[in-house]
């Protein structure tokens, strides 16, 4: 099947909000935020693409997703009664990645790459609510490559094989460290899921601004090993 492509996503955001994030109560940090979300308006280009894509076999710690093989417990588990997944590829943009590259003055760089991350959610957002909404599909969970803990970031030139031109086409390149640019950029198979997974809740690291869940101790070893 030829890629879903989302090239012109909506990207606003707000800058009572990006402070509220960071516990930031500041005038000068107001003012200069709300300065670089009108530049970022003005450049960003969030977009996204997917792939409907078929589980055609699953093995023990693999599936086979569209002829081609990824090993993984956690993925297998996840897509044990799941046929049809969405392998993606999401991004910032490079034209506000580099607007926030060019700012000089290091509180300016600061907020840029913060507004930077809102753009690549936004681009997620927009997505997941195209396969949810238009594909009726219900609620969708995701697993990526790199982020959790038997899929690593290895997976990535799995990931991009599956997916074909789609990240060429929205702009998204995998270096040969298996990082993608631009940096603000995300991949992974989005599939349904009644009970939502994140990532999150099988990584034990405690510094993480972006945790979107509580690590759960020992939710590996009774979900995925123990099942």
């Amino acid at each position: 099947m030829n890629p879903v492509l989302l090239a012109d996503v909506h990207f606003d955001t707000d800058a009572s909000d990006l402070l509220a994030q960071d516990g930031v109560n500041h005038r000068a940090s107001t003012v200069i935020l709300a300065e670089l979300i009108l530049e970022a308006r003005a450049v960003a280009r969030p977009r996204a693409g997917y792939l409907v894509a078929m589980v055609e076999e699953r093995g023990s710690d693999y599936v086979i997703i569209d002829g081609l093989r990824i090993s993984s417990r956690v993925l297998r588990i996840n897509l044990d009664k799941i046929n049809r997944v969405f392998p993606y590829v999401a991004t910032g943009g490079v034209e506000i990645e580099d607007w926030a590259n060019s700012q000089v003055d290091p509180i300016r760089r600061f907020w840029a790459k913060r507004i930077c991350e809102l753009a690549l959610r936004s681009a997620i957002d927009a997505l997941t609510e195209h396969i949810e909404t238009r594909l009726q599909t219900g609620p969708t969970s995701e697993v990526n490559p790199g982020s959790t803990i038997d899929w690593p970031l290895e997976g990535q030139r799995d990931l991009f094989s599956l997916l074909g031109e789609t990240a060429r086409r929205i702009g998204v390149i995998l270096a040969e460290n298996l990082w993608m640019y631009p940096a603000m950029s995300s991949s992974g198979i989005r599939y349904p899921s009644d009970n939502i997974f994140e990532n999150c809740s099988l990584c034990p690291r405690e510094d993480c601004r972006l945790r979107r869940a509580p690590y759960q101790k020992g939710l590996y070893e009774s979900k995925y090993i123990g099942s």
